[in-house]
């Protein structure tokens, strides 16, 4: 009990602000590394896939981008949050929310993405508070 109570709760605690309008029929969900969202990561990569059908889904997946496989496959590590909510963690995916499904970032500098072709390295980094 103790263990999964300190993981549920240990969301590093910011002042939300809301920052987007967001309209789009399917909803506003979207999949969060905890790397982000507990450990203080920016956000490194991001894509947006079709959104599931049966959920509040946007289609956006966002991660540090120093995440494995295994870290990965395992759900406690990641979480559906409010696109608002992670907009409120890292401002800088603002511009690219509304782009396509397919749609691929990298993060090539403390504030910059580039579309990702497979050829950038992801630069991560930890935000600054």
């Amino acid at each position: 009990m103790g263990l999964f109570n300190k993981r549920k709760n240990d969301f590093i605690k910011i002042k939300i602000e809301n920052l987007i309008e967001w309209n789009e029929a399917n909803g506003n969900g979207c999949m969060v590394s905890d790397r982000i969202t507990k450990e203080g990561f920016k956000v490194g990569y991001m894509y947006r896939e079709q959104p599931h059908v049966q959920s509040p889904d946007s289609g956006w997946r966002f991660l540090a981008g120093n995440e494995d496989d295994e870290y990965m496959t395992d759900s406690d590590n990641h979480h559906i949050f409010a696109i608002n909510t992670i907009c409120n963690y890292d401002k800088d995916i603002i511009p690219f929310l509304h782009s396509e499904i397919g749609s691929c970032y990298v993060r090539v500098d403390s504030h910059n993405f580039e579309s990702d072709d497979g050829t950038k390295p992801i630069y991560v980094e930890k935000q600054k508070r």
